[in-house]
């Protein structure tokens, strides 16, 4: 199973972009996944500006990077969620925040977003990594009661906002990989089946495989990972770890903040939480996913300096080409609430 192994930048973006190449290329790692903030890629810049886009490719290259995606997960929140408030103008340019008003900011997110499918074909790549934000998030709880209408309405809404974009994907070759996660539009197994009939299963529109968000909600990755083979155009590789066995410490997170030992999960260093990696792996190659490896990396408990290279080590020491024998093996057994 070869294949490269990149470093996220979005847990990064603090540091100047020159930075953050400089140590991927020191620890090892084969490329980067460009994060679309901080001054790690301005996608205007990048669609429009020749000098600045050699900038960028010049920095890859002194430091022998490749680069496979970049993501905009920070905008693409944007483009979807009902409410627009302070939350967003805490992560989002002033170009796409503006006045603040909720519908520009959303109708400039999705500009913005179109202009990340440009300078991913510019920057020579055919994967944009991201969030589409919701407007129904808000209701997931189901109650107060919301009635079917709107649910509906809130498909339909993305629908009406991510076309348009798409349209522009598929204009310049690029897909859009949606990291199912809490708070987007496809967050769990039937929320992926609802956004894909949303959109008509257009294939400009794919997903971004992150386990911890599935170990997080009790989601199998390994039967998500099967269950949309077709569609699994990015993988980022980041760990979790629940740790609800006190009877006090809740999946929900209790609204604590990220590291607080009463939470009931909680992000860890690859390999140390509760993704069945090798078999994540393992389906990974079954499903014909050749593309790059990313580590998100995230550990509160950690330092990221010594995090971001061992999970690097580990990530490799996995990446073995399965016999067809091992992989029959390991999914020989149903899944839960399937028959033998």
């Amino acid at each position: 199973m070869s294949r490269p192994i990149t470093l996220f930048t979005g847990q990064w973006a603090d540091l100047p972009f020159t930075e953050v190449a400089r140590l991927a290329s020191e620890w090892g790692y084969d490329g980067l996944e460009i994060a679309c903030w901080g001054d790690h890629l301005d996608v205007r810049r990048a669609a429009e500006d020749d000098a600045y886009l050699k900038s960028r490719r010049d920095i890859l290259e002194q430091h022998n990077l490749g680069v496979w995606a970049i993501s905009n997960h920070l905008t693409g929140q944007a483009v979807c969620d009902n409410p627009i408030d302070h939350r967003h103008r805490a992560m989002l340019s002033d170009r796409v925040w503006g006045d603040g008003d909720g519908e520009g900011v959303r109708r400039r997110a999705a500009e913005e977003l179109q202009y990340t499918a440009r300078a991913a074909k510019r920057l020579g790549v055919d994967t944009v990594v991201g969030f589409t934000g919701s407007s129904i998030w808000q209701y997931v709880a189901m109650f107060p009661p919301v009635g079917q209408e709107y649910i509906d309405a809130g498909y339909q809404d993305f629908a009406d906002r991510w076309n348009p974009i798409l349209d522009v994907f598929d204009e310049e070759g690029v897909r859009f990989a949606h990291e199912v996660h809490p708070s987007e539009i496809a967050y769990d197994h039937w929320t992926t089946v609802r956004t894909l009939e949303a959109i008509g299963h257009r294939e400009a529109f794919g997903l971004n495989w992150d386990p911890s968000h599935m170990v997080w909600q009790d989601i199998d990755p390994v039967g998500f990972l099967i269950d949309f083979a077709d569609r699994i155009y990015h993988v980022d590789c980041k760990d979790a770890r629940r740790q609800t066995g006190n009877g006090r410490n809740g999946r929900m997170g209790s609204h604590l903040a990220w590291g607080d030992p009463r939470r009931g999960w909680d992000f860890v260093s690859t390999g140390r939480g509760d993704v069945p990696w090798e078999r994540s792996f393992r389906a990974l190659e079954s499903i014909g996913y050749r593309g790059p490896i990313s580590i998100e990396w995230e550990d509160a408990g950690m330092d990221r300096l010594h995090g971001a290279p061992e999970a690097l080590a580990y990530v490799r020491s996995q990446l073995f080409p399965p016999s067809a024998a091992s992989f029959d093996a390991a999914f020989s057994s149903p899944r839960d609430g399937e028959a033998g």
